[in-house]
């Protein structure tokens, strides 16, 4: 019993630390937003058309409103994570997006974002799956240089599933209750210089 109390002593002092779990989430998700929220402003008119259509896109309603709105919510949202300024609000409007995504675009995918099928969460159709890497990898082979272009991993599929919208929405969840963090975040200071800090 006495090196279960010592353990868990031990384990008490790391709550000293505990501010760099949401900071390296927060540090994890500013390039994950920035970049998506960034390539939708470099073609504004290509969003609006791919929310609006349908046929090929999205078929949201207002468009317009609904790919700026997201367009802005990422870029602001990573700038915000980013600071650590209001992370538990923009959380929330920055798992909606992530749950849009996951239902208007990876949802039919299944839960994979890369095809593996060693996944327990594999493809509806793993075979049609892993007929499109075999052809992929026979044309890379006979018309590029495989070895170089395999040279820092395999070659892998997109399968544009769940799972990367799922653990973005996840690591969101956890920052809306856990908030920004001590000493590296906006938040923190606001809280500490102008009201009770419960910490």
């Amino acid at each position: 019993m006495y090196p279960l109390i010592q353990l868990q002593r031990l384990l008490d002092k790391t709550r000293s630390l505990d501010f760099l779990a949401p900071l390296v989430l927060r540090a994890y998700l500013v390039p994950v937003f920035w970049i998506a929220g960034n390539n939708k402003l470099a073609d504004m008119d290509s969003i609006v058309a791919w929310f609006g259509n349908p046929d090929w896109g999205l078929g949201l309603p207002f468009p317009e409103v609904m790919a700026w709105a997201a367009t802005l919510t990422e870029v602001g949202g990573a700038i915000l994570l980013l600071v650590g300024f209001a992370v538990r609000w923009i959380s929330i409007p920055l798992m909606a997006t992530m749950v849009v995504a996951a239902v208007s675009v990876h949802w039919q995918h299944g839960w994979q974002a890369i095809v593996d099928p060693l996944s327990p969460y594999p493809p509806a159709d793993m075979t049609l799956a892993m007929e499109r890497m075999e052809a992929a990898r026979n044309l890379l082979q006979e018309y590029g240089n495989y070895d170089w272009l395999t040279g820092s991993g395999n070659f892998v599929i997109s399968n544009n599933g769940l799972e990367w919208a799922a653990t973005y929405f996840i690591m969101l969840l956890v920052l809306f209750f856990m908030g920004s963090g001590r000493y590296f975040s906006m938040d923190y200071w606001i809280r500490r210089g102008f009201m009770r800090d419960d910490d």
